[in-house]
């Protein structure tokens, strides 16, 4: 039995979450979400508590239990408090900005580079330096996120570029002067 698909939702309140067939809609205060439930689980809602349940004990059902378990547990924490990803731009010179439906990026190359925002997707810049990625879908506000970190990863001498907020860079020591080369 999957340790995680066993496991009940208790729905909390203003969220109304309702299963037509292989369909399961999530609604609250932040908005709505929709998801494709696998053939291989059910979904059934009773006094305010959702269980995912699987037909059989196939390996491609055990899988689904566990994983349609935590998509919708995402998608109720996404409806009722939303996610958000901070991104840093470190570097002399480097800086972020938001231009309509899109932030462009001048991180040391010679062009600007930009990176389209979806819609359901937030982004906001403070101080050229802090993106901050927020939305009610964790899937899209993570790949957006990484999608921006992406353009220039953090390098590891001088740690400069993009990275997660909560990110450590490791630092390398750069060549060392001593010795010399001998004739």
């Amino acid at each position: 039995m999957s340790r995680i698909g066993k496991q009940p939702i208790s729905l909390p309140k203003g969220v109304d979450v309702s299963v037509s067939g292989t369909s399961l809609t999530c609604k609250g205060p932040l908005g709505s979400l929709s998801l494709a439930i696998h053939d291989a689980v059910t979904a059934s809602i009773d006094k305010g508590v959702l269980t995912i349940a699987r037909k059989d004990d196939e390996k491609l059902s055990r899988a689904m239990h566990g994983t349609t378990r935590a998509l919708v547990a995402g998608m109720i924490e996404g409806v009722t408090k939303g996610y958000k990803k901070s991104l840093e731009v470190v570097g002399v010179g480097y800086k972020a900005q938001i231009r309509g439906k899109v932030i462009a990026l001048n991180v040391g190359f010679a062009n600007t580079i930009e990176v389209a925002i979806p819609d359901g997707v937030k982004v906001e810049v403070a101080d050229n330096t802090k993106i901050s990625v927020t939305g009610i879908d964790k899937q899209r506000v993570h790949q957006i996120a990484a999608a921006i970190r992406a353009v220039r990863k953090p390098e590891p001498y001088k740690g400069k570029g993009i990275k997660f907020s909560d990110e450590v860079v490791r630092r390398k020591a750069g060549k060392s002067a001593a010795g010399g080369a001998k004739k």
